[in-house]
């Protein structure tokens, strides 16, 4: 995965990206204030803050929020979703090159967004702009691949007609290995149940709102959503399918 396409693939995804994605439970707050000593005057740094769904929650608090986001069209729409907050700032940055001042953040965030890093620089960086006593956290919300059969089905689905979801599933790097060596050592985990239930065009919003699954100009995106809707059809109850995902937070101070 070059940089380049790591920042830009999302550009044409951003509505459904809005629209469909998984918000992130308000427990991580207490988490964070519990383990971490969170107030709400703890400066936040959310590194790829893409549309600003984590960045919410923190805004929310009442902390002072600067969303670094490298895409311009996920930039843009975090702006608009965030524009009633007025301790959110925005800023045109990657994660290893944020432009934060050195030492200013009290944590730095990444939501749905580490797989995307040059970790070894991204580590750098997140040294760099945290104060010395300050937590880097790592959340992801992880779509349940089983458990239910549309769950089942909903992974075959991508597994048979994304483009290249094996070598882009953020799965692939949720190992303690790897996240060792980003923290330095020790660093904590913890985990909550949350989900999404969605009508047929929800489903289908949700499924196109990945950055791994083909356009409507490319030749499997048809074949994809007929899928996707014998899939529906086949599933739902009342209406509705439910999309179960366990959101993982990893936290620690970098040494």
């Amino acid at each position: 995965m070059t940089v380049a396409n790591s920042t830009t693939r999302f550009s044409n995804r951003v509505a459904d990206y809005v629209k469909y994605r998984p918000h992130y439970p308000v427990e991580i707050i207490d988490l964070l204030a519990d383990r971490c000593g969170l107030t709400p005057e703890s400066v936040i740094a959310d590194i790829g803050s893409g549309t600003g769904i984590l960045s919410k929650i923190f805004l929310e608090n009442g902390n002072p929020v600067v969303g670094v986001e490298p895409n311009a069209e996920m930039r843009a729409a975090g702006e608009e979703y965030l524009a009633e907050f007025a301790r959110f700032t925005s800023v045109n940055g990657t994660a290893e090159a944020t432009k934060l001042p050195s030492q200013s953040m009290d944590f730095a965030l990444a939501g749905q967004a580490f797989h995307w890093f040059d970790q070894a620089r991204a580590r750098v960086e997140f040294q760099r702009i945290l104060k010395p006593e300050g937590f880097a956290v790592l959340v992801w919300n992880d779509r349940r691949v089983g458990g239910t059969p549309f769950l089942a089905d909903y992974e075959k689905l991508l597994a048979d007609h994304a483009n290249d979801y094996a070598e882009v599933n953020h799965k692939n790097l949720q190992e303690r290995a790897q996240f060792s060596k980003f923290y330095g050592g020790e660093f904590a985990e913890s985990h909550f149940d949350t989900s999404q239930r969605f009508d047929l065009q929800g489903m289908l919003g949700r499924l196109t709102s990945s950055s791994y699954t083909p356009t409507a100009d490319q030749p499997g995106f048809l074949p994809m959503m007929a899928r996707a809707r014998e899939i529906f059809a086949a599933h739902q109850s009342g209406g509705v399918v439910t999309f179960e995902y366990d959101t993982r937070v990893y936290y620690g101070t970098m040494r």
